[in-house]
């Protein structure tokens, strides 16, 4: 019967699913599609599941869509103490990984071992960007903000004032993970950096 198990293993789970709710805390610089206010990065983590869920057809190779949703709900979860480091803050990036470790081992680690140890990887995975999966997870994250960018006519590239090269190195995931988006990606970085800009 239920009431036998062990109690700890749960108490461990609901802790960190108690902790994992400050990730709706930690704003982003990305407007919303309506340009209302920043979006905040659960709300980004649950848009790329779904944006790897309609996309997948188009990856160029096999993939386990599971295991992507998995890895994308997960991949920012150590923002709750890493803080979201905007994509273009040279400084903030310089630091990002040592923040982003320490948050790994103390939020991964709030979870029974097994289970802790399953989702640090995914994570590793994710941000080692080899595997099939963990490239085309981090294509389907560069495609969410991107959508936002354009519908917003340029969002945080023209907040920001980024330069069309910045743009372009941070897209190039899409190009080989999702080569069937990256005219569109082109196109829409055309729209904002006519050729005239970029010379």
């Amino acid at each position: 019967m239920t009431e036998n198990i062990p109690n700890a293993r749960l108490e461990q789970q609901l802790a960190f699913l108690i902790e994992a709710d400050r990730l709706k805390n930690v704003l982003r610089r990305t407007l919303l599609t309506d340009a209302s206010r920043r979006e905040n990065t659960a709300e980004h983590s649950w848009h790329l599941a779904l944006t790897a869920m309609v996309l997948a057809e188009y990856s160029p190779v096999a993939i386990d869509l599971p295991r992507v949703l998995r890895m994308l709900i997960v991949h920012d979860i150590v923002e709750i103490d890493a803080g979201d480091t905007f994509a273009y803050d040279k400084e903030g990036n310089a630091t990002k990984k040592d923040r982003e470790r320490r948050g790994a081992e103390r939020i991964y680690g709030l979870l029974p071992a097994e289970m802790g140890k399953d989702l640090r990887e995914l994570w590793e995975e994710f941000e080692a960007q080899v595997t099939p999966d963990a490239c085309f997870a981090n294509a389907v994250d560069r495609v969410g903000p991107f959508l936002q960018n354009t519908a917003t006519n340029g969002g945080t590239w023209r907040i920001y004032k980024l330069s069309r090269e910045e743009v372009l190195g941070r897209m190039e995931p899409v190009r080989t993970a999702l080569p069937a988006i990256w005219p569109k990606v082109l196109a829409a970085i055309d729209t904002y950096y006519p050729a005239a800009d970029s010379a």
